[in-house]
């Protein structure tokens, strides 16, 4: 344990230095010195479409056991390959992969201009009758910081009842696999809507960045975790297995800048290509449901 804890920390600084590559705009000035100007775009990566298989628990060699069962994908551009446990069990919402896309109709939005089709179309994992929509980012992103209390806002009053919102984090460094394992972290202690928004503002308004594991325990035991707990949480199967989910879809998302969203496996946008955070949010609901209704 206290070995993984050293390797997760070690050269997250160098890391930080280029984190904030694909964040939509500079951060805020109270973390200007620490991630602004680095480069602005993530490492272009080759996607390769990989067999579906469900984890429910993990190998014989982990310590613990995972505390819910959680997808993961077999294969990768590399040729390493994700272990998989059984198929889930029949009670388990299966993984829907989306046919072969087709064209909205719109008089207001334009594929191409205001979002782009993914092709191949990828697996969500709502059910029938529901329509996923996911926003990869980032903790350390200013534009990602700027844009979350519309995302609550939207959430809490005009988002369709048809429609599940999924988070995915961006993971294409050190730093960013770091908040990403913050985020899973906050999730499997039952704490994420409660720490969100204040992860956000510890970076962006306090300027501690959260890019060590001291730094992170510090946090949650500022809310009420003990480093005993946390450190359990931290390390867990569970979050493990939700990393490599995590940069799976990073991948097959073709995850290029952040923030970024995803429309039930088929379409991709941000605010700069919607038109601003209205038209985005308008959008959304546009693709959603013609996916809905189709």
């Amino acid at each position: 344990m206290k070995k993984l804890l050293e390797y997760l920390s070690a050269g997250l600084l160098t890391a930080a230095l280029a984190a904030a590559a694909g964040c939509g705009r500079q951060a805020p000035e109270a973390v200007a010195d620490q991630i602004a100007r680095a480069p602005t775009e993530a490492p272009t990566q080759e996607v390769v479409q990989e067999p579906i298989a469900t984890v429910e628990q993990p190998p014989a060699t982990a310590s613990g056991e995972a505390t819910e069962a959680i997808t993961a994908i077999e294969g990768d551009e590399t040729g390493e390959t994700v272990e998989a446990a059984p198929a889930a069990s029949p009670t388990q919402a299966p993984l829907r992969l989306g046919g072969a896309p087709s064209t909205p109709t719109s008089a207001r939005f334009t594929e191409g201009k205001h979002y782009r089709q993914l092709v191949p179309a990828q697996p969500t994992s709502v059910g029938p009758g529901k329509v996923e929509v996911v926003e990869v980012f980032w903790y350390g992103c200013g534009h990602c910081f700027a844009l979350d209390p519309a995302i609550e806002s939207w959430r809490a009053k005009s988002k369709p009842a048809y429609v599940e919102f999924v988070r995915v984090p961006a993971m294409w460094n050190d730093t960013l696999r770091m908040h990403a394992r913050l985020f899973y972290t906050a999730e499997a202690l039952g704490k994420l809507e409660e720490l969100h928004t204040p992860i956000f503002r510890e970076i962006h308004v306090n300027g501690n960045m959260l890019n060590t594991v001291e730094r992170i325990t510090a946090f949650f035991r500022d809310h009420g975790v003990s480093p005993e707990e946390f450190k359990k949480a931290f390390s867990s199967f569970a979050v493990e297995s939700k990393l490599q989910r995590a940069d799976v879809l990073n991948r097959r998302y073709r995850v290029q800048s952040v923030p970024m969203v995803v429309i039930n496996g088929k379409y991709t946008t941000d605010v700069g290509s919607a038109g601003g955070e209205p038209q985005l949010f308008a959008l959304i609901e546009e693709l959603s449901a013609y996916e809905h209704g189709s």
